[in-house]
Formats: C-alpha cells, sequence, structure tokens
C-alpha cells in the first residue's frame, strides 16, 4: 500500500509537469532604453527574461528611454495577458497601444513562440495599423489559443 507521503508527492509532480506557465523575453535593438515589464503597479524585469509560474494577466511592457511614464506614458506599450485558455476565444491575446496618453516612441514589435509562431505585430511608426489608437480597435489585438505560450518583445526592429 502506497503511502500517503509518496501519493502527495507524485500527485504534485503530476501537476508540476503540467503547471501553466509562459515567458516573455525581450530584444532590444536600439541601444539604449530599458526594457520594462510591468503588471499590478508592480515590475516584473528590467529586461531580463520573465517567467510567469501561471496565467499573467493585464501586464504592459515599454522600452524606458527616460521619456516614458510609470505606466508607459509617451511610449508605445505592449499589452499582454498570457493565460492558457480553458474555452476556445478565452486563450492569451497580446497588443500594442497608442491610445493617449500613450504615443510612439521607438518601434516595437512582438510575437508569440512555443505555440502560435508567427503571430504578432510590428508597430515602425506613429501611423502604424497594428496598433490601438482608441479602445474600439479591437481589431489589432493578436490572440493564441496555445497552452504555455511565450513572447518575444523586440524594440528598434523594423
Amino acid at each position: 500500500m502506497l503511502s500517503l507521503r509518496l501519493v502527495a508527492s507524485l500527485i504534485a509532480l503530476v501537476i508540476g509537469v503540467h503547471a501553466e506557465s509562459h515567458m516573455i523575453i525581450f530584444d532590444n535593438r536600439c541601444g539604449y532604453g530599458t526594457p520594462m515589464l510591468k503588471a499590478n503597479g508592480q515590475t516584473l524585469s528590467t529586461g531580463g527574461a520573465y517567467i510567469s509560474n501561471g496565467p499573467l494577466t493585464a501586464a504592459i511592457a515599454y522600452l524606458q528611454t527616460g521619456t516614458c511614464g510609470d505606466n508607459g506614458e509617451n511610449c508605445v506599450t505592449v499589452e499582454t495577458t498570457l493565460v492558457n485558455p480553458t474555452s476556445p476565444g478565452s486563450g492569451s491575446s497580446t497588443d500594442l497601444s497608442l491610445i493617449p496618453p500613450h504615443a510612439f516612441s521607438v518601434p516595437t514589435g512582438f510575437g508569440y513562440f512555443n505555440g502560435c509562431d508567427g503571430a504578432g505585430a510590428l508597430c515602425a511608426s506613429g501611423s502604424c495599423p497594428t496598433a490601438f489608437f482608441q479602445p474600439s480597435d479591437t481589431q489589432v489585438q493578436v490572440a493564441c489559443q496555445t497552452n504555455n505560450v511565450n513572447l518575444a518583445i523586440t524594440f528598434c526592429a523594423n
């Protein structure tokens, strides 16, 4: 008969193998600035890879060039929620935002990897058609319905 401790260890191992996680990496090709990743008012990364052990909701990323506010004001932001889908359409979503007070600062792009490879967007100028300019521009959201998808964010790549 298996001991309770052994059963608990096996359950933890199985859960750990299937646990949700997401990684965000940065590629700053500008030669200046500090990549920022924030969620819920907290800084999660200043350029290093960030791993979320579970869903990452309502996070923002931007390149702090010295002109950006604490929440990316005056700069283009990447807004993301990385979450394993529980029903069709309920997975990850990422977009670029130029909704005021956000404004174009540097070319900014993103792309999913480890699922939905090739899906992403690039904003290379202040008039990019791939960014939100008003809250109703929902067609620019890039969705991914893959478990444990990751995100690469690039600055100054055209």
